[in-house]
């Protein structure tokens, strides 16, 4: 039986075989490296912060041992400072909603810490100290990796000036004292005068809600042995109003009626006492005109 020849490639004695070339292929990024990529901060510090996360994980481990044989809690400060070294520390204050309090005091009271790592920083106390400055009515802090505290103060608003015992002090709302002001620098806010008349700010309020068409023409309220108001209008009359929140309300009604009607203010008058409900006493120059009792439906 016949055996086929066996074909046989030639080749020159000594020559090497040519490697195959290899055609490359360009890799496409995966849905990690895409996620990776748009992160808010760079790689490094993604590896830091998983780095540290697994090195507190385990530290935290070790802590909740170490405390059931009493070991002082030194260790986790120590790692909490060697969290700070390794970059996670606190590097810049993000502040929003300041408008008047000044922002290198509070700064003050963030940078007045033991120690700036991230996880030393008391983000309770801060907000606590923040709280105690009349400007600031409230405040949130938050801790924004790796190197960042961000704080938002909420501030007060100026409602008025209270006047007293000489000083002029603005107030917000509900009466707090906020900073002195002078004279020459007052706002155009309505003027609070007399012992406490602050605190009644908010009494205060609500008397001018009853008489909306006089309330812009109040330009002064004075807070009388701490039980009733004396209103002064910007026409410069001084109206006086009976004690008690209801009573001064329906009195001050009364008087807007009348002034509608009457055209009391701006007249001439010095002023007008309503302390007692069945009448008003009108003041001019030098002489005091009692008028018809005041209709008890006005």
């Amino acid at each position: 039986m016949s055996r086929k020849p066996v074909q046989r490639t030639a080749t020159r004695r000594g020559a090497k075989p040519q490697p195959r070339k290899n055609v490359r292929r360009s890799k496409r990024p995966g849905l990690l490296d895409q996620a990776i990529a748009g992160l808010p901060f760079s790689e490094a510090t993604l590896h830091r912060i998983v780095t540290w996360g697994i090195v507190g994980l385990v530290g935290a481990a070790a802590l909740g041992v170490a405390s059931v044989f009493g070991v002082p809690g030194m260790i986790g400060v120590g790692m909490s400072q060697a969290v700070g070294e390794a970059g996670l520390k606190v590097d810049e204050i993000q502040i929003d909603g300041l408008k008047r309090m000044d922002k290198a005091t509070v700064y003050q009271q963030v940078l007045d810490q033991d120690s700036r790592a991230m996880p030393l920083v008391d983000l309770t106390q801060v907000r606590e100290r923040l709280l105690k400055f009349p400007w600031v009515q409230d405040a949130r802090v938050s801790r924004r990796l790796p190197n960042t505290l961000r704080i938002l103060i909420v501030e007060r608003q100026p409602a008025a000036i209270w006047q007293n015992h000489g000083q002029l002090m603005l107030v917000d709302p509900t009466g707090v004292p906020l900073e002195p002001v002078s004279r020459d620098a007052m706002p155009d806010l309505p003027l609070l005068i007399g012992e406490g008349a602050n605190s009644q700010e908010p009494a205060r309020r609500q008397l001018l809600e009853a008489a909306p068409a006089l309330k812009p023409m109040v330009k002064a309220a004075t807070w009388v042995g701490n039980r009733r108001w004396d209103l002064i209008f910007t026409s410069g009359e001084k109206l006086q109003l009976p004690e008690g929140e209801a009573e001064a309300a329906t009195a001050l009604k009364k008087f807007a009626e009348l002034d509608a009607t009457e055209r009391l203010l701006g007249k001439g008058y010095l002023g007008f006492d309503m302390r007692d409900p069945d009448k008003m006493v009108v003041r001019r120059q030098g002489v005091v005109e009692v008028p018809p009792p005041v209709p008890t439906g006005v």
